[in-house]
């Protein structure tokens, strides 16, 4: 199955997502239970989260507080009046029968999000239907790979707190929505409301994906548009399977309704599973709509109530979110958007070790440079986080400084942050310890001399109008004296010829 490109497409992909977001608490949603993650199975339960007769569920307030929080980033409205309701399916992994979740008067909604390509590709301004709390169910684990039939039932995520996140069918590509769900993702990190980890469930997804279709010949602009039945994809455990699973997913849509060209509308929506080794979906159910859970008002719960006060106290603890940072770095310290971006999506810390650098050296691009060719490249190679780093903001000033100044060049420079890395040891110490020591200009134009002394070639083909010849003389240079800047050399004996 092949996917059309975007520009070659004869169908708008339609594409809503809906994000589930395990936030960082240490007690689950309704009782005082555990939600670190890996516990021995069924371990961190109790009568409540187990849903067992004369349990109650007291909430837990600081998961509302994050939820509100999350909200607000999104733009959204938050309801000075919400209640909780009962969603009732059955599932071996739901032991009370029923989820408690918010159905008609979630704590917030009409909220949105933009993305914007660094490069260029797209920006999108996704809507926010509604962000609301819930308790997420257990884990079933199925013994597939032992040819057995066996389903095994941890219940330690049962009662988990939730954030549901369901956008607007606002986005028209799988990149689009990988990376929204990129954008999205960051902001929650930077909030703290999650630590997002999908490995270990922190973050689910799940996408509703359709084609709109235009009619040839009934009507042109006006025409009539035909609708492929929306289908809910489910099991998708990274964004690139995300990705993946919305390409193959509209190219099947597309492919079915080239070989039927049926009025597809009235079909009922279907849910089906990605399958990451095949790289296909998989029928799965019809899918259930709101009267299939036969909501209602949970009875043990009270309504929560939000004053004004308290939104206003959320939205100044924020901070800044990612898109406000970008926008200042790039105003603050004249670098590029895509610089920006990559600094912003490292975290807030090392924005702020980022700027510490920048203030030092006093030139924004030079610090980014240096940030993403070796800080970020080093922290890659050997993990940890900027906090941990062992050089810190002054010794890599120190080195940028040096090389300003002429007294090494970036190649040499590199060297130096690598011994330092290594050692531990101060930037003068390591540059004292590898014999590097400051030509004088007077040493170096002495220098250019004897190099244009002895080679002729060079000066004539320099007089003939071939600057790029005086780059030879450059290894000879250092071959001479290894401290000398070959910028240096090279404009110099370009000086000299011009004066000669």
């Amino acid at each position: 199955m092949t996917t059309p490109t975007a520009t070659a497409a004869p169908y708008t992909t339609i594409i809503g997502l809906e994000v589930h977001v395990q936030l960082q608490t240490r007690t689950k949603l309704f009782c005082g239970c555990s939600t670190r993650f890996g516990g021995p199975p069924n371990t961190q339960v109790c009568p409540t989260c187990l849903g067992l007769p004369g349990s109650l569920p007291v909430m837990n307030r600081h998961a509302f507080d994050l939820a509100v929080r999350a909200a607000l980033a999104l733009d959204c409205t938050i309801a000075p009046f919400t209640k909780w309701d009962r969603k009732n399916y059955f599932y071996p992994d739901l032991p009370k029968g029923y989820q408690i979740s918010q159905y008609d008067l979630p704590f917030s909604s009409n909220g949105q999000l933009e993305v914007v390509d660094p490069k260029g590709a797209f920006a999108r301004n996704v809507g926010i239907i509604r962000v609301h709390l819930e308790e997420d169910a257990g884990k079933s684990m199925h013994d597939e790979a032992a040819g057995t039939a066996d389903t095994r039932i941890d219940l330690n995520r049962a009662g988990t707190p939730l954030c549901e996140i369901v956008t607007q069918p606002d986005l028209r590509s799988p990149q689009e929505a990988r990376a929204w769900l990129n954008e999205l993702k960051l902001l929650l990190v930077y909030l703290g409301v999650s630590d997002c980890n999908m490995q270990e469930g922190s973050l689910r997804v799940d996408a509703n994906v359709n084609l709109h279709i235009p009619l040839a010949g009934e009507g042109g602009a006006e025409g009539r548009v035909a609708k492929t039945p929306i289908v809910e994809i489910k099991n998708m455990n990274s964004f690139r399977s995300v990705e993946r699973a919305l390409a193959y997913e509209a190219a099947r849509q597309w492919e079915e309704w080239q070989a039927t060209k049926a009025e597809l509308g009235t079909t009922p929506k279907q849910t089906r599973g990605w399958d990451d080794p095949a790289g296909v979906t998989r029928a799965q159910r019809h899918k259930e709509e709101s009267s299939d859970y036969r909501y209602f008002p949970d009875p043990d719960l009270v309504p929560v109530t939000v004053t004004a006060a308290e939104v206003a106290a959320a939205r100044a603890a924020m901070g800044d979110p990612p898109t406000v940072l970008r926008k200042a770095l790039e105003a603050k310290w004249k670098i590029s958007a895509y610089d920006a971006d990559v600094l912003v999506n490292q975290g807030r810390d090392l924005v702020a070790w980022f700027e510490e650098l920048a203030t030092l050296v006093g030139e924004g691009k030079v610090a980014s440079n240096w940030m993403q060719q070796d800080v970020l490249r080093t922290l890659n190679e050997r993990g940890g986080t900027i906090g941990e780093f062992p050089v810190t903001p002054a010794a890599v000033a120190d080195i940028i400084g040096r090389v300003q100044k002429g007294d090494f060049d970036t190649s040499r420079g590199r060297e130096i942050f690598a011994a330092v890395l290594a050692s531990g040891r101060p930037v003068a110490d390591v540059v004292a310890g590898m014999g590097i020591a400051a030509v004088s200009d007077d040493d170096l134009v002495a220098l250019c001399r004897e190099l244009l002394a002895a080679n002729p070639k060079v000066v004539a083909d320099v007089r003939g109008g071939k600057e790029q010849a005086a780059a030879g003389l450059i290894g000879q240079a250092k071959k001479k004296n290894p401290n000398v800047n070959p910028a240096k050399v090279r404009q110099i004996c370009l000086d000299l010829i011009k004066g000669m």
